[in-house]
């Protein structure tokens, strides 16, 4: 398993982590063995949210860490914060919910802290020195190692590091974003510069666009929160995009891996991804997602200019 740099930090993480979003809703059995096969082939990174699952999902992770006796020095836990409960005061970032949100979450994973926390989503409603101060000050009380930010545009996250320069507090690390084939321009051209200029790095999630690079795209209910992709299934584009989709799939074909496999190791092709997060559902899709690792070898600069012939699959430019 390589480990790469979070951003320009010290911190090493995993190029590959793993979410514990959906392992609350399999038997205790087989969310035990997904997150133990993790860690035994190198994963270190397991992110969650106060969200997932009314929290249940951090519980879930608490409980087995704690069954399992893992060092906390051995891992990374990153959670995330905005969205907590029905009131007003339990969501958004006011510094009272990123303490008490913050406070609720380690008392799930029965934890004295968690590595990094991201703020999950931008709050208009909350002035940024007070989300820079209260992040500052959880980690100056030891709750949290490092704070990131998700969902942000480049502009907020320079905004956070600006006023953390201003008044001598703590600047976000990395930016959690969506990154795959159909989604590549905030990855690919926003963020690098970020990173160049104040050292913000990037963490990965949905690689597989929510299975519609794998063909699970016929399930709707799991379409919610990906609208670029819903809103086009029964459009000309829509079918358009299944016709690429199809292309990828005879690319991963011709190097001997399956198309999740080249959407991962496509992902980790990229120095300034951090770590790219993987949702699994069962020990073998683990086991087969793992196995992109193996394949970025084969990203060679041929490939990559194969799979950017693909028109859907290329970046818009700067201008």
């Amino acid at each position: 398993m390589p480990y790469r740099n979070l951003g320009k930090s010290g911190l090493r993480v995993s190029c590959l982590g793993l979410v514990i979003r959906r392992l609350q809703h399999d038997p205790k059995k087989i969310a035990e063995k997904i997150l133990t096969m993790s860690y035994e082939n190198g994963v270190n990174v397991f992110d969650t949210a106060e969200i997932y699952a009314s929290g249940r999902a951090e519980l879930t992770l608490g409980n087995i860490i704690k069954k399992k006796g893992l060092r906390w020095s051995s891992f990374v836990i990153t959670t995330e914060i905005y969205w907590g409960g029905r009131a007003e005061t339990e969501s958004g970032l006011s510094r009272k919910h990123i303490i008490e949100g913050l406070q609720g979450s380690l008392s799930r994973l029965q934890m004295d802290y968690v590595d990094v926390m991201f703020a999950n989503h931008m709050d208009f409603n909350t002035p940024m020195e007070e989300v820079v101060r209260a992040m500052t000050f959880v980690i100056e009380n030891g709750m949290v190692f490092y704070w990131g930010t998700s969902r942000w545009t480049p502009m907020e996250i320079m905004e956070a590091y600006s006023v953390a320069r201003q008044f001598n507090l703590l600047s976000p690390v990395c930016e959690q974003v969506e990154y795959h084939y159909f989604q590549r321009d905030k990855v690919e051209i926003q963020l690098p510069e970020l990173y160049h200029k104040i050292g913000v790095g990037t963490v990965t999630w949905s690689p597989l666009a929510c299975g519609f690079i794998t063909g699970k795209y016929s399930c709707r209910a799991n379409l919610q929160d990906y609208e670029w992709l819903n809103d086009r299934l029964d459009s000309d584009e829509g079918r358009k995009q299944m016709l690429k989709v199809k292309q990828l799939h005879l690319l991963a074909r011709n190097i001997n891996c399956t198309a999740s496999q080249l959407a991962i190791a496509w992902c980790l092709r990229s120095e300034s991804v951090g770590s790219v997060i993987l949702g699994v559902s069962s020990p073998d899709q683990l086991l087969e997602n793992l196995g992109a690792i193996k394949i970025v070898s084969l990203m060679t600069p041929e490939l990559l200019m194969e799979i950017d012939s693909i028109p859907c699959n290329r970046p818009r430019s700067k201008t």
